[in-house]
């Protein structure tokens, strides 16, 4: 499963297939599950890397911050791997656990279980994000704007009920 898992988060290419590989993580290390949640793009304050309001379907992405990880990161893993760390974070909220040392604790448990220690994303979740890649801190233009972009085809197990 870990080699699937690596696999197929190295070959991601869009939000929707990186977050598949989160969902496959947390039900295969944690046995939960749900469908139906939204990713939409906003430009967030510099310490707010995303967030999951509780009770809602939206998960919202700092589009700042994953402007300069595009900007500074070497490899697509690198950006891959921040992803699946961040949205596998609001996941756990998403499903319930408010608590954010449970979510830090179950999130570097789900991606050692999964992608295993030697991972990037284990690096990136169990350390902070400036030990990573320190250029995310670095002075950069930042303004906080009201557009959003949504992510078309995020969560396709959405359940289907209306006809």
């Amino acid at each position: 499963m870990q080699e699937d898992l690596r696999k197929k988060l190295q070959e991601a290419q869009s939000f929707g297939e990186v977050f598949q590989v989160v969902k496959k993580a947390v039900q295969s290390v944690l046995g939960i599950r749900r469908a139906g949640l939204e990713l939409i793009l906003i430009d967030l304050p510099r310490e707010v890397k995303a967030l999951h309001r509780i009770g809602s379907n939206v998960i919202l992405l700092n589009r700042k911050t994953l402007e300069t990880i595009l900007k500074t990161s070497k490899t697509k893993l690198e950006v891959n791997s921040y992803l699946f760390s961040i949205l596998l974070h609001e996941y756990l909220h998403s499903l319930g656990i408010v608590d954010e040392d449970e979510v830090r604790m179950l999130s570097i448990k789900v991606i050692r279980d999964s992608l295993g220690e030697d991972h990037i994303a284990y690096k990136i979740t169990s350390r902070d994000l400036a030990d990573i890649h320190s250029e995310t801190e670095e002075e950069f233009e930042y303004e906080v704007d009201g557009d959003i972009e949504i992510i078309q085809d995020f969560d396709v197990d959405n359940a289907d009920y209306i006809t």
